[in-house]
């Protein structure tokens, strides 16, 4: 075998193997992705039983708390989700608060396993402070 056919099979197994290990990387990353919406952005045919992010503003009025379960509604300008979480809220979550909530939709119920407020909004997610901004429900600062 000439020293040109032993570089062109060591480049092409090269290649098949970082192929296969981009491959692989790619697919595990796919399994383990959780989707960013807003209320008004959900449809829960298309989402299914995968886990995702909903975020928005605690509508005034809304939270219920009954023990350590929580019920409570994430709305923005066109949209309302009725949230119903189990555990400890944080501290600083209140009515007209930003807040992000991390779950699975169980017979069209959102239930979340992760509730995470926000001091205020210029500590917001910069893709959840643009769809506010869009929406025009954004109370922070225009410019940073």
């Amino acid at each position: 075998m000439s020293p040109k056919s032993k570089r062109l099979l060591l480049f092409g197994i090269s290649a098949a193997f970082l192929l296969s290990a981009a491959g692989l990387t790619l697919s595990a990353l796919k399994e383990n992705i959780v989707y960013f919406y807003t209320p008004s952005e959900l449809d829960i045919l298309e989402i299914g039983a995968r886990s995702i992010r909903v975020g928005g503003l605690v509508q005034k009025n809304s939270i219920i708390i009954d023990g350590l379960t929580a019920n409570f509604i994430i709305e923005d300008s066109e949209s309302q989700l009725k949230v119903s979480y189990t555990g400890a809220l944080p501290d600083i979550f209140r009515d007209g608060q930003g807040v992000i909530a991390e779950g699975k939709f169980y017979n069209s119920a959102f239930k979340a396993d992760v509730v995470m407020a926000k001091h205020d909004e210029q500590y917001m997610p910069r893709e959840v402070a643009e769809k506010l901004k869009e929406q025009g429900v954004w109370q922070g600062e225009e410019s940073r």
